[in-house]
């Protein structure tokens, strides 16, 4: 079987299954090893039944029954073997899936979308596989296999040593590649990541690729990895088939052996001259070798099933490695022990001596920021690119970990609160205004489970999208498509902005989400915020001055240092970088009215 810390606890849990399945598997094995025996009993005594139909009805109704048998028994052990492994499949991919939540972010920059999506999908049905169509051929390859030789060995222990060579030939062929099969589905499946993720990539990307014209290039690089992958793939088929077909001929010989040994003997009796092997007459009826050919008939599926297990397990123990890793991969970011939970959070926020570097880069980012932010005010956040303003946001989410005593929020440290409270205190509209292939109604109420459609279309006139929603055929029922691919770029950053206000929390936070909206449009977002946002706090990311110069404070970052913090009118006065900025845009749009 399969073992392994993420999949033993299953054996328990599905255990009424897996027993019920097995014990009726091993009922109808042994109903198929009977009916040889009725055969061989029909051709040697067929004069006697011809006489005595009773005997003969008598024959055919066992034998009908032991078909009814088998029947039910198969419907019933797919039932619940099947169901056990679906069972298993499924609660490894929660546990994947939870998993995957709980990883930082820094293990997504690590390992690609597309190799990850491989693990869930094309690993996990290879375990499944193996728990469903594997279970059935491990316990036919040893029960079946143990009952059928023991009928050979009491029809006939020399046809039966004949017989046995074959298979075991089979097990010992099949100990030799198990592990050169395990390590080639691994090379396999590499191999397939590469293109999985390669292909997620330019789908995503397919615009870019259309508006630089490089179809060709990308198709040409998509052949070599396809190549590679299909190399790999072609190798373990190869390996799989060329060890099948060996069973497969060691079956055929085992068969010509058994109806030549067979036919030899049943001449020699019938002769009055039966062999002599070991001081013992070797006596065999005709009907007792068709029973044996019955019974070789029936133990080629478990010989069969012995190769086929070796392969599934491989590629079974290969996915399952992989799984594992992804399972036992460390959790960056955990809830502190005795986690503080915000009731009532105010959105004070205090920054003291702030420095962050992201995992695995020895420069700060960040370095010594301090200032604070009173509940309920109005802060923009300026500077170059690069300067680390949206690093300066994330550190609130505590989507990396920071040293204690640099941030609090209401008094409190942020490395001590609940990740989920604190999650939920935050409402945020990411720079790149990502939005789900889903209704646009949904993407603006995804932070709750009931969508309430006023709130939705309050949120929506909020971000100024409204009447831009209500233009289209379906209104607030149209389909953004992936990742909006259907919408406009200022569309996009404004049902971002209606979805981080429609949570309504107490902090508010805005990366950059005004960019690609025209002046009116910005003017009206900021009035919104000045007039809805009251007594609630609410950070603005903006790349021009004018989205901020009104807010009440603004926050001056250059190369992840804190120039200045302070009114538009205390920067103008302190702040060279500020003033500078001021002057540019002043200048950009005097340049604009010119031309």
């Amino acid at each position: 079987m399969l073992f392994g810390k993420h999949v033993n606890k299953y054996y328990l849990k599905y255990a009424v299954y897996f027993l019920v399945g097995i014990a009726t598997l091993v009922i109808v094995d042994i109903a198929q090893t009977r009916i040889p025996k009725y055969l061989g009993q029909i051709i040697d005594d067929g004069e006697i039944l011809i006489n005595d139909p009773r005997e003969l009805t008598t024959i055919v109704f066992h034998i009908l029954l032991l078909a009814t048998i088998m029947f039910l028994g198969r419907v019933i052990w797919r039932l619940t073997i099947f169901r056990a492994s679906t069972g298993i499949e499924a609660n490894i991919r929660r546990a994947m899936f939870q998993k995957a939540e709980r990883l930082s972010t820094s293990y997504y920059h690590e390992n690609k979308v597309g190799n990850i999506m491989n693990w869930f999908t094309s690993d996990i049905q290879e375990i499944g596989d193996f728990y469903g169509w594997g279970t059935v051929m491990i316990v036919d390859a040893i029960f079946l296999s143990v009952t059928v030789l023991i009928s050979m060995i009491s029809l006939n222990i020399w046809m039966t040593l004949v017989a046995l060579i074959p298979i075991l030939l089979i097990i010992v062929w099949g100990a030799l590649l198990d592990r050169i099969m395990t390590k080639q589905w691994g090379l396999k499946q590499k191999e397939y990541d590469k293109l999985y993720d390669f292909a997620q990539e330019n789908f995503t990307g397919i615009r870019v690729i259309k508006a630089f014209v490089k179809q060709n290039k990308e198709v040409l690089a998509f052949s070599k990895i396809a190549k590679d992958n299909a190399k790999a793939t072609i190798r373990y088929q190869r390996l799989d088939v060329f060890f099948g077909n060996v069973i497969e001929t060691i079956l055929v010989l085992e068969l010509v052996f058994v109806l030549s040994f067979g036919a030899m003997f049943v001449y020699m009796t019938m002769s009055g001259n039966p062999v002599v092997l070991f001081g013992q007459e070797v006596r065999l009826k005709l009907g007792q070798v068709v029973e044996f050919v019955g019974y070789i008939d029936l133990i080629v599926w478990p010989m069969i099933a012995l190769g086929q297990i070796i392969s599934m397990r491989s590629r079974a123990k290969g996915s399952l490695k992989r799984i594992s890793e992804f399972l036992d991969a460390p959790e960056d970011i955990k809830n502190p022990e005795n986690a503080v939970i915000l009731d009532s959070p105010k959105g004070y926020i205090d920054f003291k001596s702030f420095s962050f570097a992201y995992p695995g880069n020895t420069k700060n980012s960040l370095e010594n920021i301090s200032f604070s932010i009173k509940a309920g005010e109005r802060i923009g956040i300026v500077g170059k690119i690069g300067s680390g303003k949206t690093t300066l946001v994330n550190s609130l989410l505590h989507l990396y970990n920071i040293e204690k005593g640099q941030i609090f929020i209401d008094g409190v440290d942020l490395m001590d609160i609940d990740i989920a409270s604190l999650r939920e205190t935050i409402a945020y509209a990411p720079q790149d205004n990502f939005l789900f292939g889903d209704k646009i109604e949904n993407n603006i109420a995804f932070s709750t489970v009931e969508v309430d459609k006023e709130k939705v279309e309050h949120a929506a006139k909020f971000a100024d999208v409204h009447s831009n929603i209500v233009d289209f055929p379906k209104g607030y029922d149209t389909v953004t498509g992936e990742r909006g691919v259907t919408l406009s770029g200022g569309q996009k950053q404004r049902i971002s902005v209606a979805r981080a206000y429609y949570k309504h929390s107490p902090i508010l936070i805005l990366d950059d989400c005004v960019s690609a909206v025209d002046v009116k449009t910005e003017e009206t977002i900021l009035n919104n915020i000045k007039e809805k946002r009251q007594g609630k706090t609410t950070i603005l990311i903006a790349s021009r001055v004018s989205s901020v110069r009104h807010m009440d404070k603004i926050l001056v970052l250059d190369e992840g240092k804190l120039d200045a913090f302070g009114t538009h009118e205390e920067l103008m006065e302190t702040s060279a970088l500020y003033q500078r900025m001021v002057y540019l845009q002043e200048l950009e749009k005097e340049t604009e009215g010119g031309r």
